[in-house]
């Protein structure tokens, strides 16, 4: 019994970092907004699969799908990236959206926005 206990001990501490839920790590960094029903919003972070927008949280209602247009900064250029997408948290002024499945120029265009950033 005291083995059984000293193991569970031994596999519960660890130095590791701790695991995400997320499918892809969130960029805070990136400068962006997000343009939905001709309104402009600041991006507090995203991913390729989802942004995390600053908003009034009534605008807005659960499960409802939109079209967004993220505007990426980036050194030389803006980059506008237009995707549909889903809300799928709200929060005081802020909204959590999930992209739809990603086409493979989405992809690119993110994928730029990160070679951009790390350049």
């Amino acid at each position: 019994m005291i083995k059984s206990f000293l193991s569970k001990l031994r596999t519960m501490s660890s130095n590791d970092l701790d695991t995400s839920r997320r499918r892809h790590p969130r960029r805070p960094s990136d400068r962006c907004v997000a343009v939905i029903f001709g309104q402009s919003f600041p991006v507090e972070d995203w991913s390729p699969g989802g942004l995390l927008i600053a908003a009034d949280d009534r605008m807005f209602g659960m499960n409802q799908d939109m079209e967004i247009t993220v505007k990426f900064k980036l050194r030389n250029a803006i980059l506008d990236v237009t995707h549909r997408g889903r809300v799928v948290r709200k929060s005081s002024q802020k909204v959590g959206i999930e992209f739809e499945p990603l086409t493979q120029s989405i992809r690119r265009a993110f994928q730029q926005v990160i070679d951009d950033h790390v350049a």
